[in-house]
């Protein structure tokens, strides 16, 4: 993972928490959660609605 370890995601975690404070890290990780899902699903569609054109080509 972009050659990233566990040292380096405590420290980045750390630094957000610094940055951020507790009380706002719930709302981040939805928020970035929610923008993952969004990402999956829409790339999702997309695959399905070029399975569909192909198989509509043949």
């Amino acid at each position: 993972m972009f050659g990233i370890g566990m040292p380096e995601l405590i420290i980045i975690f750390i630094i957000i928490l610094i940055i951020f404070g507790a009380g706002k890290l719930p709302e981040i990780g939805a928020g970035i959660g929610k923008g993952i899902r969004n990402f999956k699903k829409a790339t999702s569609e997309a695959d399905n609605q070029e399975k569909l054109e192909d198989n509509n080509d043949t």
